[in-house]
């Protein structure tokens, strides 16, 4: 059995909704989070291959799971990881976890309601911001907040890309009884364009995303590393702007993205913001004092 590296879909970092490891990141830590997304990148290319058995995919994902954990060394991205996670002395506990949110990608198609889809999250999405956490030293406290935001990065994704995910996986993130409660059925998410009831689906689960996004807003000003925060910030910022633009268009039938030119003119207008009250809330006390 070949590399799974082989496999990859040939999609990169720089291809996602979100940054991962831009130039806010200060340099030292951006090589132990790079190497976390190669490895949960050919991860997830594992788990959406289109020719790929399940049971040849759960091999996979067996087997980078066993690199991660020095079991073997036939899986590059997980043997990269396993020597990252050493010399900073992390758990592999974040990788694992997303590991078996991938073991479900392959196993469960369907999500009953909201709870189901926010457990799988859970897994495939919350260990991610915890693990940049903790790459930074961040304490625990700041988990729930983060655990929020990448759901609702989740879900955001889960909703540009539902069509697709039906289509080419047979794989469908919108809960069922949301679905439901608007006279439809997963069907609808094969057609070219969606209906005012298939809108109103997805302004609930947009309503829920906007809960999580009030949620997680508290992140970027917890966090003590300033740069850190910077890209919360942004990452906050485009995902509200993400929803703003679901509401607003159809996924059935349009490519619902922000440009590279609104991502940047966002990206650095909170990153800008987060700077600002990061000097202002190290400057108050003595300010304060001074008076």
């Amino acid at each position: 059995m070949s590399a799974s590296a082989e496999l990859r879909s040939g999609k990169g970092s720089s291809d996602e909704n979100f940054p991962v490891a831009s130039f806010l990141i200060r340099p030292r830590h951006r090589p132990a989070i790079l190497a976390f997304y190669e490895f949960v990148r050919v991860a997830d290319d594992i788990a959406d291959h289109a020719t790929l058995t399940p049971a040849e995919k759960i091999t996979r994902l067996d087997r980078l799971e066993a690199s991660l954990l020095g079991q073997n060394d036939k899986e590059p991205q997980g043997a990269a990881l396993r020597n990252v996670l050493r010399a900073h002395g992390l758990s592999p506990l974040h990788a694992q976890h997303l590991l078996r949110a991938f073991r479900q990608d392959v196993t469960k198609l369907r999500y009953a309601n909201w709870d189901e889809l926010i457990g799988y999250c859970q897994f495939s999405a919350m260990p991610v911001g915890r693990y940049v956490l903790d790459v930074h030293g961040e304490s625990q406290s700041t988990w729930p907040a983060s655990d929020a935001l990448c759901a609702a990065l989740q879900i955001i994704n889960h909703l540009q890309d539902c069509g697709k995910d039906y289509r080419d996986l047979d794989r469908v993130y919108i809960p069922l009884d949301a679905l439901g409660a608007n006279g439809l059925t997963v069907d609808i998410l094969d057609q070219a364009q969606g209906t005012p009831a298939f809108k109103r689906c997805l302004n609930g689960l947009l309503d829920g995303t906007s809960a999580l996004l009030v949620q997680s807003r508290p992140l970027a000003t917890m966090v003590n590393d300033t740069r850190l925060a910077m890209e919360i910030a942004a990452i906050q910022k485009l995902a509200e702007r993400l929803v703003g633009v679901l509401r607003k268009h159809d996924p059935l039938s349009e490519k619902v993205h922000l440009s590279k030119t609104v991502m940047l003119l966002t990206v650095a207008s909170a990153a800008a913001g987060a700077l600002s009250r990061k000097l202002w809330m190290r400057a108050a006390p003595a300010v304060a004092a001074a008076n």
